[in-house]
C-alpha cells in the first residue's frame, strides 16, 4: 500500500490515535528485563518504531542507506525523488534540538538533489514519566524544512556552531511565539537565508558565488520550471534583525 506523508500522519492521529496511547521501552538481556526510564534514548527508538509501524500496517517504504542525510525513508521505493519522509523526535519538556542535516553536506546535496527540499518531517514531541517509564506522544507535526527553521542571532538559519565550525542545521522552536525571529514563510525565503549562510560560513564561502545559479539549473532540470529567490538582505528585517 502506497501512502503519502500526509496520509501517514492522518492514519497515526485519527486511526491509531497515537496521541492517546502510552508506551514503554523494555530491554531484555539473559534472564533480566528492565523498563528504560532514561529520556535520551526515546527519540531514536521512536524512529525505529515508526518503521516497524509502517511494516505492520503494510505501508510501502524503503529505508535510506545514507543515515547522515534526509530522508529516513522513501515512501515510494520505485522513485526516490518523491514522497521523502524524515522522522524526528524530541523531549517536549525541552526545546527541539535534533539535527536536521550536516550543513556542508546539505549544500552539496541540494545541487545534486533539489527535490530533497520537499522532504516531509514527521516530528514526535514526547514526554516520559521517570517513575514508570511510560512514554506519551504529546504532539505530532508534519512539516517542511522551512516551516521548522528560522534565523538566529549570529546566522540566517538555525545551526549548531561549535568550536568555530558550523556543523549541523537545527530547528527553531516552531510551536512557540516567544522568539524574536520568525519562521520562514516559504521555500524561497528559506533558500535566501540558506544561500547567505553559505557566504558567511568560512568553510563554504568559496561555493557561494555560484551556488544559487547551480541550484536553479538543477531545480529546473528536475521540475521543468524556474525558481528564484531574493537576496537575504532584502528580507532579513522581516524575519528579525540580526
Amino acid at each position: 500500500m502506497r501512502l503519502t506523508a500526509q496520509e501517514i500522519f492522518d492514519k497515526l492521529v485519527n486511526e491509531d490515535r497515537i496521541l492517546t496511547v502510552k508506551g514503554q521501552i523494555k530491554f531484555h538481556l539473559g534472564d533480566v528485563s528492565t523498563i528504560i526510564k532514561k529520556k535520551d534514548v526515546v527519540g531514536n527508538i521512536l524512529q525505529e518504531w515508526l518503521e516497524a509501524w509502517l511494516a505492520d500496517r503494510g505501508i510501502d517504504f524503503e529505508p535510506n542507506p545514507n543515515t547522515q542525510m534526509p530522508p529516513d525513508v522513501f515512501l515510494n521505493p520505485d522513485d526516490h525523488t518523491k514522497n521523502l519522509l524524515e522522522v524526528k523526535a524530541f523531549n517536549f519538556e525541552s526545546s527541539p534540538a535534533f539535527d536536521i542535516a550536516d550543513f556542508k553536506a546539505f549544500v552539496r546535496e541540494l545541487i545534486e538533489k533539489p527535490y530533497h527540499l520537499e522532504t516531509d518531517f514527521l516530528i514526535f514531541g514526547y514526554v516520559m514519566d521517570e517513575d514508570t517509564g511510560d512514554v506519551i506522544v504529546k504532539h505530532l507535526w508534519l512539516k517542511k524544512i522551512w516551516e521548522i527553521t528560522k534565523p538566529m542571532a549570529d546566522w540566517p538559519i538555525t545551526v549548531q556552531y561549535k568550536n568555530e565550525i558550523l556543523q549541523k542545521m537545527r530547528p527553531g522552536n516552531w510551536y512557540s511565539s516567544r522568539s524574536k525571529f520568525k519562521l520562514f514563510e516559504s521555500m524561497e525565503d528559506y533558500l535566501a537565508a540558506f544561500e547567505e549562510t553559505i557566504y558567511q560560513n568560512p568553510e563554504t564561502r568559496s561555493q557561494g558565488a555560484q551556488w544559487k545559479n547551480k541550484f536553479k539549473r538543477s531545480f529546473k532540470n528536475h521540475y521543468g520550471r524556474e525558481i528564484d529567490f531574493p537576496k537575504w538582505d532584502e528580507i532579513k528585517e522581516y524575519y528579525g534583525k540580526r
